[in-house]
């Protein structure tokens, strides 16, 4: 019996594999819970084994430039695998069924939310407690992967008390590119590994114009917000560049966000947390929060306003750096910028737990005692996301 290959097992026209892109990833997201590890996991399952839209290195490359680049890891290998599949609009409709179940989750809840009051809710304060938790988890394991040794744990350390010290987004990016100088010098000689080729159908002369819309956006976004002055350009700046500066995971959008949010007014610090804590019952990417956040400072179009560009730069960086992986893989300056990178998003994290996380939510020693029993939880127990959310908002009702 002869074997079909990837180009015969495809369904013949263009508007029948987009669908097929759409209900696969539609699927995976109301199915993918347990945060961007978990996602890939999932993701290996349906494309690679199930599917064999891709082979297992082709499936390892595309993983190891998502996460060279910033953004959300498991949406960029989602929109990797729809372009792959059915090219431009096929990575468009992939990451439009992965993240609308747990947008549109997320939108709900903050409805729901609207006109009540938080500072007394029982299971609002359980929900900020279990964010505690969640961040201190996510911090452990990051560190453990991304600031070990002497030199990298310096630098995730310093990069804690920078962010803490000078409380403003403009510190936070200046502390990425000084770490990332750092790692070009430290690692600069370090041996890279031998890359496979990922062929991409995307031209060079596409990937250069996504890439210049990226940084055109970062640049002019900010300026043409201070010369208009208006609430809906304002929004989708903050949430653009909060996605384009995320280096190491949907939790590291947390501080850039409530930077970027709170002391602007947009939202409370209240509602910001107990929204942080509901995203992690819903499957789906992380980022997802964004249409929380939209929703809570300017309701539904604000909901897609912040979805939309907190997602835009993943899309671009993945359409802009996919042709030129091969380059970016085997140059050692770029490896070791990523390494001082990683290392600095630990410590900004770490930054984040102690503030706004640790200083709002915990305020005596009940707190306390519920926080922990969610992180072991979490940690220990490995008890899935949603079921420690749960613990926490019904935590939070007892010890209010």
């Amino acid at each position: 019996m002869n074997r079909q290959t990837e180009a015969e097992r495809r369904p013949a026209g263009k508007t029948a594999r987009l669908l097929e892109v759409l209900g696969v990833s539609a699927k995976l997201g109301l199915t993918s819970f347990g945060g961007p590890v978990a996602h890939l996991g999932y993701f290996h399952d349906e494309y690679v084994r199930r599917r064999g839209w891709l082979d297992e290195r082709s499936y390892a490359e595309l993983v190891a430039l998502c996460q060279f680049l910033p953004g959300p890891a498991s949406s960029q290998v989602g929109i990797g695998i729809g372009m792959l599949r059915a090219g431009v609009w096929g990575g468009a409709v992939a990451w439009l069924g992965f993240t609308m179940p747990s947008a549109i989750a997320l939108i709900l809840f903050a409805l729901l939310l609207q006109g009540y009051d938080l500072g007394t809710a029982g299971f609002i304060h359980g929900l900020k407690l279990t964010a505690v938790a969640i961040v201190a988890h996510a911090v452990l394991g990051m560190g453990q992967k991304l600031a070990q040794g002497r030199n990298l744990a310096t630098i995730a350390v310093l990069a804690a008390a920078g962010t803490l010290l000078w409380q403003t987004a403009f510190t936070q990016v200046l502390l990425l590119a000084l770490a990332g100088l750092i790692g070009c010098w430290l690692y600069r000689k370090s041996d890279i590994p031998d890359a496979s080729e990922l062929r991409f159908p995307v031209s060079r002369t596409v990937a250069v114009l996504c890439l210049l819309l990226f940084a055109l956006l970062l640049i002019v976004l900010p300026i043409f917000t201070r010369l208009f002055a208006t609430d809906w350009l304002a929004l989708f700046d903050s949430f653009y560049r909060s996605g384009s500066l995320v280096f190491g995971g949907g939790h590291v959008v947390l501080p850039l966000l409530e930077r970027e949010l709170v002391p602007g007014g947009w939202v409370s610090e209240t509602d910001f947390l107990a929204g942080y804590g509901a995203a992690q019952a819903v499957p789906g990417p992380l980022f997802t929060f964004a249409a929380y956040l939209g929703t809570v400072a300017g309701g539904l179009p604000g909901a897609a306003i912040a979805t939309a560009a907190i997602f835009l730069p993943a899309f671009l960086l993945v359409a802009g750096a996919l042709p030129f992986w091969s380059v970016l893989r085997n140059n050692r300056w770029a490896q070791g910028a990523l390494t001082g990178v990683n290392a600095a998003v630990v410590g900004i994290l770490l930054a984040a737990l102690y503030d706004p996380v640790w200083t709002t939510s915990v305020a005596g020693p009940a707190d306390f005692a519920l926080a922990a029993v969610l992180f072991l939880m979490l940690a220990i127990w490995k008890l899935p996301p949603w079921m420690v959310v749960l613990a926490g908002a019904a935590g939070g009702m007892l010890v209010v």
